[in-house]
């Protein structure tokens, strides 16, 4: 199998981030101000005290979508390191500029899973990368492909005065566990070592038990407590940092080929732990030979997306694995979609290779995201590391009114100030959730809160969990033919919180979110009339049923306006087929949409729905960063009776105010 090894390849291991680091290239400040961006690769390379460094600066931007294509080794990537960002960089520039240091602002790593980000960043020659903050996944993996990082700004003034920067000293300020992975030469080599009974837990086994919230208990019966010894310890506390037994493990094409080439490299063809409780997912890719796609993305894309599909197509084959997708043996859709169909359960902790892994919290389970090494490492081991989060609990009380959305409650949230400028953090690698709880809950189904979990991440967030709920009960009986009451996880009286907010649904107004950040929060009112030319209704956020038949009630007996494309893309082969007994898909053709077969599509400028020159979008998918849809224009992001009123009228549209 042709894996990219490239004679060996290895991403760089933390081994390699000890000793010194002598400045002998330049320093790279990503600044809001394009001019002054520009300038430090046309030869000035300070940059003034009182810049403004860009927030969240994101992983699309760091290596896009239509890059991740081409592979997932230093040598593909580094020259598309931060191409297109701010409309200022070219294609090598960072590399071919001699930067050897980054720096940023708050929220660094903002944005997917993709550990290609970090192999993006040493493919270019970064060094060390220097932010205000770092999110959780771009942390995790920078820790286990090796790259040193630091939020301590001094290290500049140390390195511009021609001070060796001693590394180990950055990977000795980290946490218990990091610190291990660093002393062992990485997550990969840690894992051997495990496998071979060498090491003990970094962490406490008999700690005094004591209230906990939800995420916590489920964490904490799940530890880890050494070879031989059952798992499960007493209690967990935020910012342990815990080897915790997976239930659920999967992928998509974007992530398999280096999952396995990173597995195969340390381990072989040794068996992976639990092969049944894998899954892969044709999911990413799967549109893009649509009729509806530019032949400009077709040309870029399709044809080492299909590459990339074979390696993790061949993957399955020769490992035991599960896989979804058009013509294969299991039913195609979008992973998160299916996860929460066939696989999660109340009380498991679930990973994927991607981001928007927190859907799967809807089941009351504890799902997150991790990159291709942390994937590698669960797949032998059947153990992930897990730095225990801090946990906001959210109310939800009030009346929905059959409009509010999931999607408007979610957007309300991460926008707010607190979440946004992350006022639960104190130390660099602080990790934080939304538990979910409250009457107001039952007003929706399980399609619907699935939003809820889902987008926590876009909001900084590790992930999101819904408490046990009448929803929850009844979807998996319903699903499933199940009954997981005994399994339904529910916090202890007493628990702990960073913070308990109590939101009334009442004073909720419809939320979107305006182009660049889920977080970017706006009442609808305040941009209703902005004209769109593309409405997309789709994604692990707006292609359930519940988000078609919403969407499907606003246009029906209406027409389409003039000039304006929408795209309707199912989330799973169920749903589709679901809406095409109701009558729904057939509708939607009627009023002039592009109806495509499920998948994952413009989310990730991969099938319909991608803008086309000059055009400004309303989605319900959960990201709106630059370029992340396959063109430069603008995206808001809305909820479907939001995106459905908007495609009927040409405008930003609160769907109340349309003529019966």
């Amino acid at each position: 199998m042709d894996l990219q090894q490239r004679d060996g390849w290895l991403p760089a291991q933390v081994a390699s981030a000890g000793g010194p680091l002598k400045l002998q290239g330049r320093i790279l400040h990503l600044v809001d101000d394009p001019k002054a961006l520009h300038a430090q690769f046309h030869g000035t390379q300070a940059v003034g005290g009182e810049a403004s460094y860009t927030y969240g600066v994101n992983t699309d931007a760091m290596i896009s979508g239509q890059a991740c294509t081409l592979g997932y080794t230093p040598e593909v990537l580094g020259p598309h390191f931060l191409e297109d960002f701010k409309e200022v960089v070219g294609e090598d520039q960072v590399r071919t500029g001699g930067f050897q240091v980054i720096v940023g602002g708050h929220a660094y790593g903002s944005g997917s899973s993709r550990e290609v980000a970090v192999v993006a960043h040493q493919g270019a020659g970064i060094e060390l990368v220097v932010a205000d903050s770092f999110q959780r996944i771009f942390q995790d993996n920078m820790v286990y492909a090796g790259m040193p990082f630091t939020s301590d700004r001094t290290v500049l003034e140390r390195l511009g005065a021609g001070e060796d920067l001693d590394l180990t000293a950055l990977s000795d300020a980290l946490p218990p566990f990091f610190r291990a992975v660093a002393r062992e030469g990485g997550l990969m080599q840690y894992g051997t070592k495990l496998l071979g009974g060498a090491l003990s837990p970094t962490y406490a086994v008999d700690p005094p038990l004591v209230p906990m919230n939800i995420a916590e208990k489920i964490i904490a019966r799940r530890t880890w407590r050494g070879p031989g010894a059952e798992d499960g310890i007493a209690a967990v506390r935020p910012g342990d940092q815990v080897l915790a037994r997976t239930g659920f493990r999967g992928m998509h094409e974007y992530t398999a080929g280096m999952v396995v080439s990173l597995y195969q490299q340390e381990w072989g063809s040794a068996p992976m732990h639990r092969p049944e409780l894998v899954a892969a997912f044709e999911d990413h890719f799967v549109l893009l030979g649509d009729d509806t796609v530019p032949e400009s993305v077709k040309g870029a894309r399709l044809a080492p997306a299909m590459r990339l599909t074979e390696e993790m197509v061949q993957a399955c084959e020769e490992n035991g694995i599960r896989l979804h997708g058009p013509g294969r043996p299991l039913p195609p859709g979008v992973c998160h979609r299916i996860v929460v169909e066939d696989y999660a359960l109340p009380g498991d902790v679930v990973i994927l290779t991607d981001s928007h892994s927190p859907t799967a919290g809807v089941l009351n389970a504890f799902a997150f995201g991790v990159g291709s090494t942390a994937m590698a490492f669960a797949l032998r081991t059947g153990l992930i590391p897990v730095t225990v989060p801090k946990s906001v609990r959210v109310e939800v009380h009030g009346n929905a009114h059959g409009v509010l959305s999931p999607k408007d409650l979610i957007l309300h949230l991460i926008g707010d100030p607190w979440f946004r400028e992350e006022h639960w953090r104190e130390q660099p690698t602080d990790t934080c959730i939304i538990e979910f709880g409250g009457p107001a809950l039952t007003q929706w189904n399980v399609d619907e809160l699935s939003v809820l979990t889902n987008m926590t991440v876009e909001g900084g967030l590790m992930t999101g969990l819904v408490e046990p709920c009448v929803p929850i009960v009844d979807f998996l009986q319903e699903q499933r033919g199940i009954d997981v009451t005994h399994r339904l996880v529910a916090p202890d009286p007493g628990a702990t919180y960073a913070r308990v907010m109590r939101v009334d649904l009442d004073e909720v107004p419809l939320t979107i979110a305006t182009p660049g950040d889920s977080r970017n929060r706006a009442p609808l009112d305040a941009h209703a009339g902005t004209p769109i030319h593309n409405v997309v209704i789709a994604s692990c956020t707006g292609g359930s049923l519940a988000d078609l038949r919403t969407a499907a009630a606003v246009v029906r007996g209406r027409t389409i306006a003039e000039g304006v494309r929408l795209t309707v893309t199912p989330s799973s082969h169920q749903v589709a087929r679901a809406a095409r007994e109701e009558g729904l898909l057939a509708l939607f053709r009627e009023v002039g949409a592009v109806v495509s077969e499920p998948g994952c599509g413009s989310c990730i400028g991969n099938g319909p729905g991608i803008p086309l020159p000059g055009e400004t979008t309303a989605s319900t998918t959960n990201r709106n960063f630059a370029r992340r849809m396959g063109g430069p224009g603008p995206v808001y992001l809305v909820s479907p009776a939001v995106a459905a009123a908007t495609a009927v009228t040409g405008r930003l549209t609160d769907p109340r105010t349309l003529e019966p």
